[in-house]
């Protein structure tokens, strides 16, 4: 599954409580793909804090703030889950902003586990077949999205995947959508 990314520019929206492995993971496999990955959060912190297990995780480096952060200036966007991170997130206009616009653009969007209430709230999940963590399906479901269990559902622009276990499947699958 090795990728020719060079040159591609990948953003990770995130905040405090994303699942570890959901942002980490992606991020490294992307990296040594060749891709420049950059993390954009609200506010002014230069650290997230992940969530792992049952518990805080390790904290991430913050590379740019969500204001100001366009989608012109990234060829994808990658919204980790956890619980905390995108219920958080969709409640922020900025977030649902730059996630719309990435859409408009036609550019790749990548939600895995809990992210796709990301992609309910910014009204990209309507007409789509989707997957998601489980509990999700009905909000994906009442929002419009045709839910599936799958590994990895790419529909379009759109990528979704279920949970950290299918975390190089959905890696791949946003490297192909760049490659394409």
């Amino acid at each position: 599954m090795a990728h020719a990314l060079n040159g591609k520019h990948i953003a990770i929206l995130a905040t405090d409580g994303f699942e570890q492995s959901e942002l980490q993971d992606p991020k490294r496999l992307l990296e040594s793909w060749g891709a420049s990955v950059k993390v954009i959060a609200p506010g002014d912190a230069s650290q997230i804090r992940g969530w792992k297990d049952k518990d805080w995780g390790e904290d991430v480096k913050v590379d740019a703030p969500l204001k100001g952060a366009k989608a012109d200036d990234y060829d994808a966007l990658v919204l980790p889950g956890g619980v905390i991170n995108p219920d958080t997130l969709r409640i922020d206009t900025d977030a649902v902003a730059l996630i719309k616009a990435f859409g408009a653009a036609g550019k790749p969007v990548a939600a895995i586990c809990h992210g796709p209430w990301l992609l309910v709230e910014s009204g990209l999940a309507k007409g789509r077949k989707v997957t998601s963590w489980p509990s999700l399906k009905t909000d994906l479901g009442n929002a419009g999205a045709e839910w599936t269990d799958a590994e990895v559902v790419v529909d379009g622009g759109l990528i979704t995947s279920r949970k950290p276990g299918d975390i190089p499947a959905f890696a791949d699958a946003v490297a192909k959508a760049l490659a394409g």
